[in-house]
Parts: C-alpha cells; sequence; structure tokens
C-alpha cells in the first residue's frame, strides 16, 4: 500500500525528476524539480493558485516515485527524455516533441567542423549535449570558432584545396584557411582535441584565459569589451556543466548497482536506449547476511535476463561479476550479437552507475522504514492480539459476517488473514440455504457448520486417498475465528465447534453504544484493549474487512436478481417505491409498523401502495415473521 503522506515525508532536498502514476499504474505526468521535496509536496497542498488541470491530474494520483540527479541539467534532460518515452496525458505543454540543441563536431572529415544540431543521427560526428541554453550554445560556437580558428565553409577537404581563393574569415583572421593548404591536418587536429576537452568539462585554461582578457580590457577602460568576455566566460560555464542523461554513443546500454544492508538488498536499473536515459527500476533480493556485492550482481544478472526479451548491447556494472566471460556469451547468444560487460573506473560512465547506485540505497533506506512499519501493523498487531486473550503462535485468523438488507435471504462471509494481512485467495461466499428470513444468529450457525463441516470431510478424504497434495484453503483451520459481536455471537461459535469436535479459540469483537469496538469478548471474560495500538487497528481492519465482503456479495447478487427481497412481494411496490421505503425506513421492522398515513408521506407512494403495504404484513394469512 503507498502511503502518499508518508512518502511525502521522505523527498529528499535534491534535484531530479519525478513521476506520477494512477490507480493502473500508468504514468500520467513526468516533471523536474531542483528540490523533489518542496516540488512534489505543493502538487498536495491546498493552495487556490493550482489550475484546473493540476488540480484533476492531482486527484488522479495513486502513487508517485522519483529519480534523483546531479543537477538541474540533468533533471531536465531526463524530464525530457521521459517525456517522449511515456507521453503522460498531463504533460501536454511539452506534446510538441520540442528538443533541446546539440553541438556536433564533424570528426570523420580530415579538417572537421563544429555546428548546432536538432537531433542527434548515427553518423560518424561528435555530439554534446543536449543543452538547454540555445543562447549559449550559439555563443559557445561563436567563441571556439574564435579562438581555434575553425573552418565554416562546406568545402570538401582535401578534394578542394586550392581550387578558391579563402573566404572573408580568413582575411579578419578568424579562420586558419585548411581551404589553401595553410594549415597541416595534424595542426588542426590538436585544435579539435582541445575543443573536445573543453566540452567535456575541461574547461579551466580557457575559463582563466578569458577572465585574465577581461581583466585586461577593465584596467584599460575597454567596458564593452570587457562584459563581452564575461558573457563568454558565462557561455563557457554553462555548456561545460556535466550531465549524464544522454550519451553521444547511441547505444543500448543497461546500467546496474545495488545497495545491500543486512538480509536485504535492491538492485537499482537505469535503462539506455539510443543513448537516453528512458526509465529506471529496482529490484528487491533476499541475500544470506556475509554475501558480497559480486555475488548478489551475478545472481541479478543471471535472473534478471533469464527472463526479459530484450538485451542490450552493453552493461555497466558496479562491481565485476563471476563467470563474466561465460554470462557475456550468453547474453550475446540471447541478444543475436555481441554484448559487452564492463565496469566504469572513470569519467561519465562511472558517475552515472554512482547515481544508480545513489538511487538504490535511498530506495533501501525507504523501504526499511516502510517494511518496519509493515511488520508494526501486521506481525507487531497479530502478537499484541495473541497477548491480550494469552495465545502464542497466533498466524491464521478467520472472521465471518452475515449480510441481509430487508430480505428472507440472506449471504454470509469468511475472510482469512494470515500475519496480519488479508489472503484473499482462502476468502469464501456462502449464500444461506437452511435459514428462512432475517435471523443473523442461524444463519452464523449455518455458515460456521458448513465452512467446517467441508473442512473435516476434505481432511477425512485426504487421508483415505493418501494424497500428499497442498491443503485447501477449508482443510486448513485458523488459530482464531474473531465474531463481529459479543457473547451471543461467541456462544454460537463455540456450540458449532463442540458439536463438530473441533477446538479453536473463539473471540468476539464487543461495540460499544457507537457501534464502535471497545473490547475483546474471551473465555467468557470482556478485555479492554487500546484503541490506539496497532492491534486495534487490526482488528478493525479485520472487522470492516468482513462486512465489505459480505455485502459486496449481497450486492452483486442482487444486481443480477438473486437476492429475493419480502419488499418485491407486496402487490404495487416496485422498484422504485422498495427504494423509497427503504431510504426511508432503517430496517423492515419499521415497515412493519409504519401506518397507512406514515406511508402516504413518502414520496412516490399513494394511498392504495400504502394499503397494500399494511395488508401484506397484517394480514390474519400472513407468515412473515420478523
Amino acid at each position: 500500500m503507498f502511503h502518499i503522506e508518508e512518502e511525502l515525508k521522505k523527498l529528499p532536498h535534491k534535484p531530479g525528476v519525478y513521476i506520477m502514476h494512477d490507480a493502473t499504474d500508468e504514468i500520467i505526468y513526468v516533471g523536474k524539480a531542483i528540490s523533489l521535496r518542496n516540488r512534489v509536496r505543493q502538487y498536495f497542498q491546498s493552495s487556490r493558485n493550482k489550475t484546473a488541470k493540476i488540480e484533476k491530474m492531482v486527484s488522479k494520483i495513486a502513487r508517485f516515485e522519483y529519480i534523483v540527479t546531479d543537477s538541474e541539467l540533468e533533471a531536465l534532460v531526463l524530464e525530457c527524455n521521459l517525456i517522449k518515452e511515456h507521453r503522460p496525458r498531463y504533460n501536454t505543454m511539452l506534446k510538441d516533441d520540442k528538443g533541446y540543441p546539440y553541438i556536433r563536431i564533424t570528426v570523420d572529415e580530415d579538417f572537421p567542423r563544429i555546428m548546432m544540431a536538432r537531433t542527434m543521427k548515427k553518423d560518424k560526428s561528435r555530439y554534446f549535449g543536449p543543452y538547454t541554453s540555445m543562447a549559449a550554445v550559439k555563443d559557445t560556437i561563436d567563441l571556439v570558432q574564435k579562438l581555434f580558428l575553425l573552418r565554416t565553409c562546406n568545402r570538401v577537404l582535401p578534394r578542394d584545396i586550392g581550387k578558391e581563393r579563402p573566404c572573408l574569415n580568413y582575411h579578419i583572421k578568424q579562420c586558419t584557411a585548411p581551404c589553401q593548404g595553410y594549415i597541416s591536418k595534424e595542426e588542426y587536429g590538436v585544435s579539435i582535441h582541445q575543443i573536445i576537452d573543453l566540452l567535456n568539462g575541461k574547461c579551466e585554461e580557457i575559463i582563466q584565459s578569458l577572465q585574465e582578457k577581461m581583466e585586461e580590457a577593465s584596467e584599460q577602460l575597454e567596458f564593452e569589451e570587457a562584459i563581452k568576455y564575461r558573457e563568454l566566460i558565462r557561455s563557457v560555464t554553462h555548456i561545460s556543466e556535466k550531465q549524464k542523461m544522454t550519451d553521444g554513443s547511441m547505444e543500448d546500454r543497461d546500467i546496474i548497482a545495488c545497495s545491500v544492508d543486512g538480509q536485504d538488498a535492491v538492485v537499482q536499473v537505469f535503462f539506455v536506449r539510443e543513448g537516453k536515459l528512458i526509465g529506471r527500476d529496482h529490484f528487491h533480493l533476499n541475500v544470506a547476511v556475509g554475501d558480497s556485492t559480486k555475488t548478489i550482481m551475478t545472481s541479478f544478472v543471471k535472473q534478471f535476463y533469464a527472463g526479459t526479451p530484450f538485451v542490450p548491447r552493453e552493461l555497466f556494472l558496479q562491481t565485476p561479476i563471476e563467470e563474466e566471460e561465460v554470462i557475456a556469451k550468453w547474453l550475446s547468444e540471447k541478444r543475436g550479437k555481441k554484448v559487452m560487460i564492463r565496469v566504469p573506473k572513470k569519467g561519465e560512465k562511472e558517475r552515472l552507475v554512482e547515481l544508480a547506485k545513489k538511487n538504490a540505497d535511498m530506495v533501501l533506506e525507504q523501504d526499511k522504514e516502510r517494511i518496519k512499519r509493515e511488520e508494526r501493523k501486521t506481525i507487531g498487531a497479530l502478537k499484541q492480539i495473541g497477548s491480550w486473550i494469552g495465545l502464542e503462535h497466533l498466524i491464521r485468523i478467520e472472521a465471518f459476517d452475515i449480510s441481509n438488507i430487508s430480505g428472507f435471504e440472506s449471504v454470509g462471509s469468511m475472510i482469512v488473514y494470515e500475519n496480519g494481512r488479508p489472503k484473499r485467495n482462502d476468502y469464501r461466499k456462502f449464500k444461506i440455504k437452511w435459514v428462512k428470513g432475517a435471523n443473523d444468529y442461524a444463519s452464523m450457525e449455518e455458515v460456521l457448520t458448513r465452512r467446517f463441516l467441508h473442512g473435516l470431510e476434505e481432511r477425512q478424504k485426504k487421508e483415505e486417498i493418501g494424497e500428499d497434495t497442498r491443503l485447501g484453503s477449508f482443510t486448513v483451520f485458523p488459530d482464531l475465528i474473531m465474531m463481529d459481536g459479543g457473547r451471543g455471537q461467541v456462544n454460537i461459535a463455540v456450540s458449532v465447534l463442540e458439536k463438530l469436535g473441533l477446538n479453536i479459540p473463539v473471540c468476539g469483537m464487543v461495540k460499544d453504544d457507537h457501534h464502535r469496538t471497545r473490547g475483546l469478548y474471551f473465555n467468557n471474560v470482556e478485555i479492554p484493549i487500546d484503541r490506539h495500538s496497532e492491534g486495534f487497528h487490526l482488528i478493525t481492519r479485520i472487522q470492516d474487512e468482513a462486512h465489505r465482503f459480505a455485502i459486496e456479495y449481497h450486492r452483486s447478487l442482487r444486481n443480477k436478481g438473486s437476492v429475493h427481497s419480502i419488499l418485491d412481494d407486496i402487490p404495487g411496490i416496485g422498484p422504485t417505491r422498495r427504494k423509497a421505503l427503504m431510504r426511508h425506513f432503517e430496517s423492515l421492522e419499521q415497515i412493519k409498523d409504519a401506518s397507512i398515513e406514515e406511508l402516504k408521506g413518502i414520496e412516490g407512494m399513494n394511498e392504495k401502495a400504502a394499503k397494500s403495504v399494511v395488508d401484506f404484513f397484517h394480514s390474519e394469512n400472513s407468515d412473515i415473521k420478523m
């Protein structure tokens, strides 16, 4: 169960992307944040500034998840990738498929050029980005061309060397004129390598050089020139900010890292497709104390890729794995092409693995808190109930309820809780067969008798056949039966068990005048319980679940016309008048005692219909028993 209020408390004050899911687990919104904690919490705070679209989106959120990044730029690029991949319905402002600019260096040419590109293509060029500022990209390209005197023409070199005169850029000293052969391929290549270093973030030297020029211009009172250098420094700084959400290699790869704490482990997988991080998933593993990260990663890789149809070209792992050559060969055969398993040691690839590790650490830490909370609500609550009534080793609880709505036919429900959690596969429904009329005690006696008689018959049959098969839900008897009531309900259950020769503890849930559970009735003693305890909350959940399951079954039968209401037998009372009577009166007893005048006051009832109701319940031949 995802508790939004609890999860909001765990949000980190870090940049990242948040992903909103609806009740069907569809992704309905993707957003980025400088601080995940501040941004996501805003959605769930009361505010008059929310648009109608946001209000509607928030009302549909069933859970959210997030990916922590190292910078806002990384978050923005990842947001763009995820929106393009999943097309969330509430991200309408981004459905124009807007992209972000790249810087492209045509390294496949003898004399490469630098230019801006709108998309990354699978060619031999080197791409950097995407970037968030179009102006910064243009300024940087302009700066690089001026600093390194790169060519901007489209001439095919060296084929066209010397065929035409050099362009204006050469004459204004902004190009070294490789078109005239004034610079060798090797000298030109040195500049290209320096530019690649710059775009990879190694910008200290060039920023220092620009800083010196800015200060020199300022000292000479050339303030316009100084401002130009200042803006160039800003552009270089912005364009060199590192981000890992998109990779120029255009490869498909999975990045895998894990976090371990005792017997609990979480493996985080980032999915990179065509160079873009498009999603992630995490997996919980039960491990032995002392298992190494290498052993855990090996086990995960084998199990995960045995069950997934897609195998990427590369796996980037946190640590080396055992049997690496054999596993790589197996994955290559599964993919149909060579698969590389790598453990990055430096650069952006290593930092991406570190990011996966960081997210795995956070998931594990949060899930440890959730698991502890769930244990308090389930196993802890079960032990608390056992301590109240003196029962040890309490695992399976069965609870029963009867539902009848103004009718002869009643239905019964049996729900099962094991280790404090509902075991819905063992729930059972009973349509009352032996009891006529609304008699809850007799109906409960029938349900219990049928339930345990069936179980005894199954056990006997199993012993006769001698099959070593899994026990069915009726064959497994509970450690405790909980009745929705006090002494009367408990006595019914005890009498049924005695007749069948069974010794199963029976506990009643005693209610106060406001129909709220106030204590437990066990062994002829009412035991008070703490209403703020986890044990009390578990009892309440069991009680509510038994009611829900019984009422749901009764409603489904009524919708199918299978449950016959006593009001349906009254002449002149159709579906509309029957509903009006049930809305106006709280019970069938009140309808029976109503006068003609009182019945006439109900919407849709005339004197003839009112008289028909009174005659039905009070005629001498009536055999209706309340």
